[in-house]
């Protein structure tokens, strides 16, 4: 398990987009390619507009599902860590600009620019899941693959 949660956390560390996927109102699913900020517990946080189509998604269904992918790797040796996970639109300007910190590497505090009639807004996926695929092999010969779950915390 060890070398599963070592190889997701590198890979949380290294990519800088997340892959959402949301579910519109009347049932249709939705990807987005978010750029995103990982704090210390393996939330994801992110900014877009209030109105593009994730984000109204998550307003309506905040269960979302995000793959992080390490889409640099050479083919056939490439990984991800899957993540189910429940999304809020932050309203506190202490926590959103924490993020902004984090992500600007400097001190800012422009929380006004994510809040009230702000274009906007600042998104937050507490993971409620977490896993990894592997493959099994016979004779060098792919069979299927299968999920090996995560605990990322400990």
């Amino acid at each position: 398990m060890s070398d599963y949660n070592s190889k997701a956390k590198d890979i949380l560390a290294k990519i800088q987009y997340a892959t959402l996927a949301t579910v519109t109102p009347d049932g249709k699913p939705w990807n987005s390619p978010v750029a995103h900020e990982i704090d210390e517990n393996y939330v994801i946080y992110w900014f877009s507009d209030k109105e593009n189509q994730h984000s109204k998604n998550v307003r309506a269904n905040p269960h979302v599902f995000i793959v992080i992918y390490d889409s640099t790797a050479p083919e056939g040796e490439g990984e991800g860590v899957y993540i189910e996970a429940d999304v809020e639109e932050l309203n506190d300007a202490a926590e959103i600009n924490k993020i902004r910190n984090a992500k600007k590497g400097k001190v800012v505090d422009d929380a006004n620019e994510f809040l009230g009639d702000a274009v906007r807004r600042c998104y937050k996926a507490t993971p409620k899941r977490m896993w990894m695929n592997d493959a099994e092999e016979k004779d060098r010969k792919f069979i299927r693959d299968y999920r090996v779950e995560l605990d990322l915390l400990k």
